[in-house]
């Protein structure tokens, strides 16, 4: 089972990112990907869409609760990911003649608790089967098309050809001379390539395949991300550690520099893609505060009652903790009323970083630049859990989503009060550990109960992480050792505990009794 990206990670395509719609970012970002690329694959919308999720995965569970159906049809109406019309997306497409079917039903290629398998029927065009999982955090791999596997993630330009057997030496001496990654495969008279590209392939490119093969059929899609240009200057803890070692740097300029030559921008650039973040993050926080723009299935808004008590200091003790989980609260409240968010490093966490970036730039004055690597130093301590985990909770449970947001946010304080590369990944380090082996039981499959609470408090947690290390306290178990430990604890969680609502908080009394305000995002 593959649950982690297998090509470069990133901290905008990865980590910090995507800005998305909520409340999902594996069922509602990943969903809107997949259908998006099937969409450019098949080069028109479908006239029907069939869309089969496995009886045993996290998709046939939460697929209308978390408004993967909705994220599906969004990305075959060729909409943008944070698009107003979302909600409505299914009336849209029956109205644009898109039928669209979801069914519940087992398939062998299903290895992934968000596998899927698409067909898309057009008039004019060849039908297409395609076999694609949502992996975590917004990240996606495409593995089969048709009878034919591939790897895809939407990273790079890709192109596929099926041809006859007898053209494919002619047609390799066209891609060969390009350094073009190029996989082939072989049945009987028919072949099959498949070419990634950094930029647009030329339409030359496109004469000269038809020229050779005028029977080739040919099938392209576009990234939908930022694609690799330079290699990455770390995939460790312990190589962090070496990097700040040798060059006196702290763990935001280190990931800074690092995304700076992973995706050829210049450093100037980063931080301006880190600020579109940071004031989507700030966006968020204020709509949560708006009872009035909060919608959600099973709470009531609760998020400007809090900030309003700490203000009048009519809670136990306030403070920073408080308001920094009042405001994770916030963007929670939003991301579930399907508002536009950051997700950090997924839509059900993405309440932790903003909460605790926001309140420790007003606590510790910090100008716009020193905010912005604190950023960069939660994305560094994400692109370790990417490399290493997963961010997916239906794999290993919430450890690493709401898990590692806070160890992610644990490290954006160290940074941002002046403390080493080391600290801050032995900040990461004791949060992760203090979280480890949490479950995954989100209430009617809704990103609310207890997901709103948990961001809450690993906000809060945050601080005194950061607190205990740059206090004094030398941690023993390093980063690297702490993620592969939680990994491994979370496979070892049965699926009743992973993104189901088969267990823990989601089968109790209370809960099955719970009635929603609204009936799913429709």
């Amino acid at each position: 089972m593959s649950s982690s990206p297998t090509s470069f990670i990133s901290i905008f395509n990865d980590v910090l990112g995507p800005i998305m719609r909520g409340q999902s970012s594996s069922h509602t970002a990943g969903s809107y990907f997949i259908g998006r690329h099937v969409r450019e694959l098949l080069g028109e919308p479908p006239a029907e869409a069939k869309f089969t999720f496995h009886p045993e995965g996290s998709y046939a569970r939460v697929f209308q609760a978390q408004g993967a159906d909705l994220a599906f049809a969004a990305g075959l109406l060729g909409w943008s990911l944070t698009d107003e019309r979302f909600p409505a997306a299914l009336t849209l497409a029956a109205r644009n003649k898109i039928h669209l079917e979801f069914l519940v039903a087992s398939f062998p290629e299903a290895d992934h608790p968000n596998s899927v398998k698409i067909h898309l029927h057009s008039p004019k065009t060849t039908d297409l089967t395609i076999i694609a999982k949502s992996i975590g955090g917004g990240a996606i791999q495409i593995v089969k098309f048709n009878n034919w596997a591939i790897d895809f993630e939407g990273k790079d330009y890709l192109l596929l050809l099926q041809c006859q057997s007898k053209d494919l030496k002619k047609l390799k001496s066209i891609f060969l001379p390009l350094g073009k990654k190029m996989d082939e495969q072989t049945t009987d008279s028919q072949s099959f390539i498949s070419v990634r590209f950094k930029s647009k392939p030329h339409q030359s490119l496109f004469r000269k395949i038809k020229t050779i093969s005028p029977e080739a059929r040919i099938w392209t899609t576009s990234p939908h991300v930022f694609s690799q240009k330079g290699r990455p200057l770390f995939s460790s803890g312990a190589d962090i550690e070496k990097m700040a070692r040798e060059k006196n740097l702290s763990l935001g300029n280190i990931a800074l520099e690092y995304e700076s030559t992973l995706l050829g921008l210049d450093q100037q650039r980063c931080l301006a893609e880190m600020k579109k973040r940071l004031r989507v993050m700030e966006a968020a926080i204020r709509a949560g505060q708006r009872p009035e723009k909060v919608h959600l299935q099973l709470l009531e808004p609760s998020a400007h009652k809090i900030i309003q008590a700490i203000d009048k200091q009519t809670v136990a003790l306030g403070g920073p903790h408080a308001r920094a989980a009042a405001r994770a609260m916030a963007v929670m409240h939003h991301a579930n009323s399907l508002g536009v968010i950051c997700a950090a490093p997924t839509g059900g966490s993405a309440g932790v970083i903003p909460g605790v970036i926001t309140t420790l730039r007003e606590e510790k004055k910090l100008d716009e630049t020193q905010t912005l690597l604190a950023l960069f130093a939660a994305g560094a301590i994400g692109l370790i859990v990417a490399q290493r985990a997963t961010f997916a909770a239906e794999v290993a449970g919430c450890q690493v989503e709401i898990g590692a947001a806070g160890a992610m946010a644990a490290a954006a304080v160290v940074d941002a009060c002046g403390g080493t590369a080391s600290q801050a990944l032995q900040a990461a380090a004791i949060s992760l550990q203090n979280t480890m082996g949490s479950v995954c039981d989100l209430v009617q499959g809704i990103c609310e109960i207890p997901c709103h609470t948990r961001n809450a408090a690993a906000a809060a947690s945050a601080f005194v992480c950061a607190d205990l290390i740059l206090g004094g306290y030398d941690n023993p178990i390093p980063l690297d050792d702490t993620i592969d430990a939680a990994l491994s604890s979370g496979k070892m969680l049965p699926p009743q505990l992973r993104c189901t609502s088969l267990g823990g908080l989601a089968i109790t009394p209370s809960a099955l009794a719970l009635k929603k305000k609204r009936i799913d995002n429709k």
